[in-house]
């Protein structure tokens, strides 16, 4: 998936102390929050020192706020409409910076997963983003060309990791995923990065809520022919088929499309090891790093 690795998505309806750095697509939402609160600040009669003590930043991290070279955290949203006595007009902001921190064509998907109470996801070029280590992710982000400049590999990283907290969610949603081997055995980065991996692997693996499978590589009968996708449901009940290729999305809601896309997904994780055997295998492929 293009995102996992470094079109448009419908709308679907963590915080780090230096803030977030603003993805290119959402640099307009950021820049006219920026703008926003350095006139609110100015009225308020408070230097930039002055403001970031209240909250606490530096000054350069209130100018790059303002600036729209960073994303505030949401906790520093909500302290910044307070001290500025700015009755929500910056707190209103927030679902639009959480958004921002995600390339275009991800920020629906993204909603989705917050949303989730079913995840199946079946991948075959990289580990999927949810499951990934921080050393992973830069290793996968510094392979993409065109490069990417650092404040936006520094975004990507800080997004990806916000989205892990759907591990953490209560009630915790029922999630599936399924690797090819080939996806187990890529070096990105290194043999630390990949060892790293393989050991988050396992502690995702031993998770009550989630299902971790091994697609072997020789395999006769694998249904994932067609490449990677995730099917995810919504806490209405309304389901979606996602895919990604070269920069690209779709998000299929046709019944039948996300019927047959359930389907597929059965039928790829019959063909593919069962989840002990699954673990056992990565454990395996550890022990041979």
């Amino acid at each position: 998936m293009a995102e996992e690795q470094a079109g448009a998505v419908p709308e679907a309806g963590p915080e780090v102390d230096a803030g977030q750095t603003a993805d290119k697509s959402g640099q307009g939402v950021v820049a006219a929050f920026g703008k926003s609160l350095k006139t609110l600040r100015t009225r308020a009669g408070m230097e930039r020192e002055e403001f970031g003590k209240r909250l606490g930043y530096s000054a350069s991290t209130i100018a790059s706020f303002e600036q729209g070279r960073r994303i505030p955290p949401p906790r520093a949203i909500d302290r910044s409409d307070e001290v500025l006595d700015a009755g929500g007009l910056l707190t209103v902001w927030k679902d639009q910076l959480d958004k921002a921190q995600y390339p275009v064509f991800f920020q629906g998907m993204a909603q989705l997963e917050k949303q989730a109470i079913e995840l199946l996801a079946y991948d075959t070029l990289v580990v999927k983003g949810l499951l990934q280590t921080e050393e992973y992710m830069r290793a996968l982000l510094a392979n993409r060309r065109p490069p990417l400049d650092p404040e936006t590999i520094e975004q990507r990283v800080t997004a990806r990791l916000a989205r892990q907290d759907i591990f953490e969610r209560r009630p915790a949603p029922l999630l599936s995923f399924v690797m090819c081997e080939s996806v187990l055995r890529r070096k990105f980065g290194g043999k630390e990065v990949l060892r790293g991996q393989l050991e988050q692997l396992l502690l995702f693996g031993q998770r009550r809520n989630v299902e971790l499978q091994v697609m072997p590589l020789d395999s006769e009968d694998n249904s994932g022919v067609d490449g990677p996708f995730t099917v995810i449901t919504r806490d209405d009940g309304k389901r979606f088929v996602y895919s990604e290729a070269q920069g690209a999305s779709a998000l299929e809601t046709e019944a039948k499309q996300t019927v047959l896309g359930m389907a597929r997904y059965g039928i790829i994780r019959s063909q593919a090891l069962p989840p002990r055997e699954s673990l056992a295998f990565i454990e395996k492929l550890l022990g041979e790093l």
